[in-house]
């Protein structure tokens, strides 16, 4: 039986809502692939979890529509490493930190302001002084202000 999923701080999965299933990978490994049953597909129903609050199943579903099955479960597979533990723990690993990501707040988009007054005191100081150069460059003694 797994034991509970962290996600983050404030959300933690518990091991009665993670389905674990296993089949044979076809990763690394050689004949022992053929005997062994280490590919691992970690699943949880995202609808149905009552680890999340409605607002944060709401923000999770619609972040990860493009990953559900139709009835709203999230499903991670692995079958990298050679042992059906290793994949246990990589599968999740990527179900934490995929469920982490859809759960982060989305932020406010930036709202565009304007010049602070320094800003705009240094430019027209700036514009002045070069103006002031560009003067006393022409022929003859410089022009009083």
């Amino acid at each position: 039986m797994p034991e509970d999923l962290r996600v983050n701080r404030r959300v933690t999965i518990p091991a009665s809502e993670l389905v674990e299933r296993f089949s044979r990978s076809s990763g690394p490994g050689g004949q022992h692939v053929n005997t062994t049953e280490s590919r691992v597909e970690l699943s949880v129903d995202l609808r149905g979890s009552r680890a999340l609050t409605e607002q944060q199943r709401e923000h999770a579903i619609s972040r990860l529509s493009g990953r559900l099955s139709g009835g709203g479960v999230l499903t991670v597979a692995a079958d990298r490493e050679r042992s059906q533990v290793a994949n246990r723990k990589q599968a999740r690993l990527r179900l934490a930190e995929m469920l982490a990501e859809a759960l982060r707040p989305v932020p406010q988009p930036r709202r565009r302001s304007g010049p602070s007054a320094g800003a705009k005191r240094r430019r027209l100081e700036d514009k002045r002084h070069r103006s002031k150069v560009k003067r006393t460059r022409g022929k003859g003694p410089p022009e009083r202000e």
